[in-house]
């Protein structure tokens, strides 16, 4: 059971030891309460003075014995005790996977690796206008668009390697996997390079997961046993375009909008069909989500006005989305719209 309580000017005491319990102590401040603290746990045992009477004492696990004598007491006269976990090791950096954009779509590791950060990297196609309730660390933006990058590749690397070595917990959030077209493996190295510790959490691509939301499986029983993805930030060549058409089953192409016009022609100059179902889903799970289905000849007049983030579809499993529109894809629609216009 989880519950919310207002803390704002409530009296919290977190007790444990100060390393352990210093992201407890920023989480219950940016929450409003009044912080005091206790470290240790000597002489707030069965004989010692119970602390002055708080709203709730916040127990940090630090491995300290003794701390559960003072929290019996609290439980007796009626403070309510919440346990809290420890600040992990310092000086370590995480890459974690964002998924499409919506933080329902984040994972349990995920949750808990943004709760233990001091600082957050975080790019726009990551859930970064929910990110304020989902941790107390400190926020960089460090945002790419398609032709600016607010911050270069190199520098992001330097800035987490170095906020890292000054013994913060870093947390490198990025839209969907990190090793998804997502320059995971490059930060990766540069932590190792430099010596830091370092761990990916998986997140849920937007590759499977931005097709779903527009009621298209990429696979599909008797029509499609495989799919390909392909990036779509540049051109392919004309030997690409030959393997592709030549492959078979559903061809996915993330953030593609740009090169839609060489793809489409590519693909039809290697001898896929004209009429082969192509869509375009744009800003999946996020408010305004749309899809544009044409066909591989009309595609690229039809998705005149769509732009990135966006998601491509090329294959015979467009076509069963749209025998399915009346059922899960609807439903799937009603619920985004509602979530729109509660955001409105």
């Amino acid at each position: 059971m989880q519950l919310s309580i207002d803390l704002s000017g409530r009296e919290v005491l977190v007790t444990g030891s100060d390393f352990a319990a210093r992201q407890a102590v920023r989480r219950f401040e940016a929450a409003g309460a009044v912080v005091s603290r206790l470290s240790t746990p000597q002489g707030a045992g069965q004989d010692g003075p119970l602390p002055e009477r708080p709203f709730l004492v916040a127990a940090v696990d630090d491995g300290q014995p003794g701390w559960e004598a003072l929290l019996d007491r609290c439980r007796t006269v009626g403070i309510l005790v919440s346990a809290e976990p420890a600040a992990g090791p310092a000086g370590h950096i995480t890459l974690v996977g964002g998924g499409p954009g919506s933080a329902e779509l984040l994972t349990v590791a995920a949750v808990a690796a943004l709760r233990d950060a001091d600082v957050v990297f975080y790019d726009r196609l990551a859930p970064c206008q929910e990110l304020p309730a989902l941790t107390s660390a400190e926020l960089v933006d460090v945002g790419k668009k398609p032709g600016h990058h607010k911050v270069s590749q190199s520098d992001i690397e330097k800035l987490m390697v170095e906020s890292a070595l000054a013994g913060n917990n870093v947390v490198r959030l990025k839209g969907g996997d990190p090793y998804v077209f997502g320059r995971g493996g490059e930060e990766v190295a540069s932590c190792v390079a430099a010596g830091v510790p370092v761990r990916v959490i998986s997140g849920v691509t937007s590759a499977i997961s931005v097709p779903a939301a527009a009621g298209i499986p990429v696979t599909h029983r008797e029509v499609s046993h495989m799919f390909t993805v392909v990036s779509g930030h540049a051109p392919l060549t004309e030997k690409e375009h030959t393997h592709l058409a030549g492959l078979g089953g559903t061809i996915v192409v993330l953030m593609g909008i740009g090169t839609l016009h060489q793809l489409a022609a590519g693909l039809r100059r290697a001898g896929m069909r004209a009429d082969m179902p192509m869509a375009v889903v744009e800003r999946g799970y996020r408010p305004g989500q749309r899809t544009t289905i044409a066909d591989l000849g009309t595609i690229a007049t039809a998705a005149a006005g769509c732009s990135n983030p966006a998601v491509l579809v090329i294959g015979d499993v467009v076509k069963v989305a749209e025998a399915n529109r009346g059922t899960a894809g609807a439903a799937a629609d009603l619920d985004r719209l509602a979530a729109s216009l509660m955001e409105a």
